[in-house]
């Protein structure tokens, strides 16, 4: 069997775990490949709406492995006290369909810290960091000193966290970021940090590599999960306003362990508008009362961080770019039902940039200011909520999937009209074929 990799082609919140959700009933192992806690996947059944951060998005189907995969940096904390609290509620069986890479890096306190004193010492160039400590935990990594998941178990571990600690506060002394007293106390971070990693020890530690790989020649079937979105990723996206890895389909392998001849589709997830959280560049961004209303009919708040979500109209340049650095086969069409009352509604075709047009996106959106060419479209302004049926939507519906189809050269296969996982259309022979 392959490996199918789902993705978001924007800036992210694309609504990649809804997808997840959806299609995971068709998979035997769903894995994330990337990313930490600063992702926010939101589900919707059965009345209810579950976030999840680090846990991948098949965990509410008793009969899917998931895997945490090495590529993906773990925060103990938000694990254990959030993530898992959360779904004890549900008699989720952890023991048989939740395994964590032994070659996870772990986020400390003390990235957490370094964290903030970084986008702290950057004043008005922040970059839009969560604050996470998913940056600082990348960067350890590179370095070659990062602390894995499976280092806990070894008998030096407690030395080599203090060994890292110590290089840690250097930086903080640096940063002049006091840690010792209030909301940053280190002391009391790490009582916390500690307390969840005895509890992460009741969990499935595993070679991912060999767990996937093992799947795969027995026969399985495997969907990677992206986080964040193509626009995010630190080799292909908006640098430096980038999230710190690759969201694309190249970290699929790094993020796996999986060579590149296993993957067969790739799920390319983007919203009918398109929205980006914190700073840096976004071309076809709304400053007027159409963005607000995308915002509020849309709900667009970061899941994670609570955020306002900038809004803006499609984006047809950076939405071809990723689709080509990530081999897309197949689109996926997030929250039409959001642009339902708009009478008209808008794609940018093309940018201009020094009097000419171009459909591609420059080196340096952040140097290179680019005016978006728009095209009007007719909006359906119809409402959609109980169609169930992909080839019953309201006709000028369908003329805008046509249109995009045709600007992107790939088919879309799938459009959500709310975010409960029933509401969802998608080609009947899409569906038989995964």
């Amino acid at each position: 069997m392959a490996v199918d990799v789902l993705l978001g082609l924007q800036w992210g919140d694309e609504g990649k775990g809804k997808v997840v959700d959806f299609l995971a009933p068709k998979y035997d192992v769903v894995a994330r490949f990337q990313g930490g806690p600063n992702a926010g996947h939101t589900l919707e059944f059965d009345g209810n709406k579950h976030v999840l951060h680090q846990v991948p998005s098949g965990i509410f189907h008793e009969n899917i492995k998931n895997v945490i995969g090495n590529g993906v940096v773990l925060d103990p904390i938000v694990f254990i006290n959030k993530e898992i609290e959360s779904l004890k509620k549900y008699n989720i069986n952890f023991k048989k369909n939740l395994f964590i890479s032994k070659k996870a890096s772990l986020i400390l306190p003390t990235h957490r810290l370094l964290d903030k004193a970084s986008e702290l010492s950057k004043g008005e160039n922040k970059i839009g960091s969560t604050l996470r400590g998913i940056g600082p935990t990348y960067q350890d990594k590179v370095a070659r000193r990062a602390i894995r998941l499976g280092d806990i178990l070894l008998p030096d571990f407690k030395k080599k966290y203090e060994s890292l600690k110590e290089e840690h506060k250097s930086i903080l002394d640096f940063y002049k970021l006091d840690y010792n007293s209030g909301d940053d106390n280190l002391s009391t971070l790490e009582d916390v940090f500690f307390t969840a990693l005895e509890a992460i020890k009741n969990f499935n530690f595993i070679d991912s590599e060999y767990f996937v790989n093992q799947a795969i020649a027995e026969g399985r079937s495997v969907l990677a999960e992206g986080a964040q979105g193509s626009m995010l990723d630190v080799d292909f996206g908006s640098y430096p306003f980038v999230t710190s890895s690759n969201t694309t389909t190249a970290g699929v392998c790094s993020g796996l362990g999986i060579a590149p001849k296993h993957i067969k589709e790739v799920f390319g997830i983007f919203k009918a508008y398109c929205t980006r959280v914190g700073s840096g560049p976004f071309p076809t961004e709304l400053h007027d009362a159409e963005g607000q209303k995308i915002r509020d009919i849309g709900r667009e708040y970061g899941s994670t961080t609570g955020r306002p979500r900038r809004c803006g109209w499609i984006d047809l340049p950076a939405l071809k770019y990723a689709i080509m650095i990530n081999g897309v086969t197949q689109l996926f069409m997030m929250k039409a039902d959001v642009l339902n009352s708009f009478e008209v509604i808008k794609a940018c075709t093309d940018y201009k940039l020094d009097g000419k047009l171009s459909d591609q996106v420059p080196y340096d959106l952040c140097s290179t200011p680019v005016e978006p060419v728009w095209k009007s479209i007719k909006g359906w302004n119809t409402d959609t909520t109980n169609l169930k049926d992909f080839d019953k939507i309201p006709v000028a519906l369908a003329d805008y999937l046509t249109f995009l189809e045709r600007e992107l050269n790939v088919p879309i296969s799938m459009v959500s009209i709310g975010p409960n996982r029933t509401e969802t259309l998608m080609k009947p022979a899409i569906l038989e074929k995964i």
